[in-house]
Formats: C-alpha cells, sequence, structure tokens
C-alpha cells in the first residue's frame, strides 16, 4: 500500500507550543481582563483534554463563576490571548519539534501530499506558519482549522473534512499526532497514526495511545519507538512512515 499524504496535527506536534505559547497567552490574557486565574505548567495538561480556546476559556469561566459566560466575553478573552500568542511566536521563543523539518522535506521531495489538521484557530496557524515554517509553508495543500469545524478533536469532523478534501482513501493517509484526543478523531476517521509523545503527552500511560499504528519519543534525532514497529535509521523517516501502513 503507497503512503499518499501526511496529515500533520500543529500543537505539540509541529512544534512545542502548549506549555510555553498557548498557557503563558492565555495567563497574560487572564491578567489583562483582572481575572484571578493562572494556568500552572504542571496543571495545564488538565486543561488540554478540552479541544479548542473558546471551549477552554468557557469552561474555566463557567467553573470560576459559577455559570455559563456571555458568548462575546469569552471572544474578546480569546481574541486578547490570540494577540499575546502572536508576540510570543514573533519574539522567537517557540520553534518547530526536532525532526519536523527533515520529515517535511523528505516528503514534499517524494511528492506526497501534507495537510494541516488542528482544533487551533486560522490566526494562531497563520502565526506559527510565518514565524516558523517560512519556506516550508508551500509543501502544505490543505489546511483545516477550528473555524472549518462545528466540532473539534476527539470528534473526527476535521479529519473527515480532510480526506474527502484529498481525495484518497483514509487508509493511504498518516495522521501524526501528540494527544489522546488527536489519536482518537484520527482513528475514528479510519486513519493510520503516528503518536509522537509531547510535553504534555509524555508522561501518560501508553495504553491511552493502543490505537495508534507506532508511539515515538520525537521525530529527530535519537528518536525512540515506545511501541511498533523498529526504526534503525536514528529519526523518523518517510521509509518508517510507508511501514505502519
Amino acid at each position: 500500500m503507497a503512503l499518499r499524504a501526511l496529515l500533520w496535527d500543529v500543537d505539540g506536534t509541529l512544534a512545542e507550543t502548549e506549555r510555553d505559547g498557548h498557557r503563558v497567552a492565555f495567563n497574560r490574557a487572564f491578567a489583562e481582563a483582572g481575572l484571578p486565574l493562572h494556568w500552572q505548567e504542571g496543571d495545564y495538561g488538565r486543561w488540554l483534554e478540552i479541544s479548542g480556546g473558546h471551549e477552554r476559556l468557557r469552561f474555566a469561566l463557567t467553573e470560576l463563576e459559577g455559570e455559563p459566560p456571555e458568548p462575546e466575553r469569552v471572544r474578546a478573552l480569546q481574541v486578547c490571548k490570540q494577540r499575546h500568542y502572536t508576540s510570543l511566536l514573533a519574539a522567537g521563543g517557540l520553534g518547530l519539534r526536532p525532526g519536523v523539518a527533515e520529515l517535511v522535506a523528505e516528503a514534499r521531495a517524494a511528492g506526497l501530499a501534507q495537510a494541516i489538521v488542528t482544533t487551533s484557530g486560522r490566526q494562531a496557524l497563520q502565526g506559527l506558519e510565518q514565524q516558523l515554517l517560512g519556506s516550508m509553508g508551500p509543501a502544505f495543500s490543505l489546511r483545516l482549522c477550528g473555524e472549518d469545524v462545528a466540532r473539534k478533536k476527539p470528534d473526527p469532523e476535521a479529519y473527515q473534512r480532510a480526506v474527502t478534501a484529498l481525495g484518497w482513501p483514509a487508509a493511504d493517509l498518516l495522521a501524526i499526532e501528540d494527544s489522546p484526543q488527536g489519536l482518537a478523531a484520527a482513528t475514528a476517521a479510519g486513519l493510520p497514526c503516528l503518536l509522537t509523545l509531547s510535553h504534555y503527552s509524555r508522561p501518560l500511560p501508553l495504553e491511552r495511545f493502543a490505537s495508534a499504528r507506532a508511539v515515538v519519543s520525537g521525530l529527530g534525532a535519537d528518536a525512540m519507538v515506545l511501541r511498533g514497529p523498529p526504526c534503525q535509521a536514528g529519526r523518523i523517516t518517510l521509509s518508517y512512515l510507508q511501514s505502519l501502513l
């Protein structure tokens, strides 16, 4: 079976953005709004169980105040948070995860289609692309963001839309994810999935990723396969991804 396309998650997969990017931006937005909220690094993992910034904010405000907030208030907080996130990206404090650039380039050279499938908003993705992807941007022929779906991961809608847009059977494609929610979405859409552990998924038991074709510590040099076929190349290569189908 030929591998035809890679479908990339963003946060935690392309870049380690959650701890030092989104979390910090949320905290700055809370401070600017005068809210008694501050998400500590060690506690932020539980908030990642809620997919989507709007959804996360709505839950946090409801938990804090005992009633759901007005939608406009959530939107304003999210706009403020995105402004701070864009500033963090521009300051150069975030980068692609090791091995990502090499794998994107290898897939592009081989003529594979590549897509971005994320629950993040389009503004956050555009900021990340401008600061981190640069000349690699044209490698991605399709981008699906949180605004493009009615239901975010772990719902499979985003991946289902990507499969339809690419026009190949799901079995010929490979999703690359870092979280249980992303893995659940890809699996429900019928996609094989490589799970690359990120800062917040690394402490989770491997049983949470049982449906992945392989679980790896990362994509770059010294990557370790924690579950799945062995890889002898020293990093995750396109030929290794092909072996997962």
